[in-house]
């Protein structure tokens, strides 16, 4: 499946090679920019639906970072049957904001387009404390951190690269 992923990445040019500065601060001679796959509703379905597959417990609600988070969010959202909010920054601090609010003891999956140092979704993991919520994973479409699981909880991934 994961040849089929790849195709998928390529076929919608989401699969990018040169010189990249990434927002971690490190260099790449590759980047995987998730919204060219986005923007084909079809194609984000069938790749969404493969990171699903290993998926142990149904979230009570997904919860992905502005902005690479947001569509991922609705997309599994929409494939789960569950709400599907998103967290922003605001004076570069990660927040729910927009009346969205969490149950205390919600089961929450948190999306991602490209995991790489997992930055974003640390913050909204930090965001997510206050509401004393349980999350039971971190679900991407690309996995990049080269299988150093920067997080307390498993991740779920479409496909994953070692791209250097």
């Amino acid at each position: 499946m994961n040849n089929d992923i790849l195709q998928i990445l390529e076929d919608t040019q989401a699969v990018l090679s040169g010189h990249f500065l990434l927002s971690s601060g490190k260099h790449s001679k590759g980047y995987v920019q998730c919204a060219k796959l986005l923007r084909y509703p079809d194609k984000a379905e069938i790749v969404i639906r493969q990171a699903l597959t290993n998926l142990k417990i149904k979230p009570d609600v997904v919860v992905g970072p502005a902005m690479g988070g947001v569509i991922v969010s609705y997309e599994v959202g929409r494939q789960l049957g569950v709400e599907a909010i998103f967290t922003e920054r605001v004076d570069n601090v990660m927040q729910l904001r927009r009346g969205f609010e969490l149950k205390k003891g919600a089961k929450v999956l948190i999306t991602e387009d490209v995991l790489t140092t997992g930055k974003s979704t640390l913050e909204t993991i930090e965001a997510l404390k206050a509401y004393e919520v349980e999350i039971i994973g971190v679900l991407c479409i690309v996995d990049r951190t080269g299988g150093s699981n920067p997080f307390d909880y498993p991740i779920y991934s479409a496909i994953s690269l070692n791209i250097e």
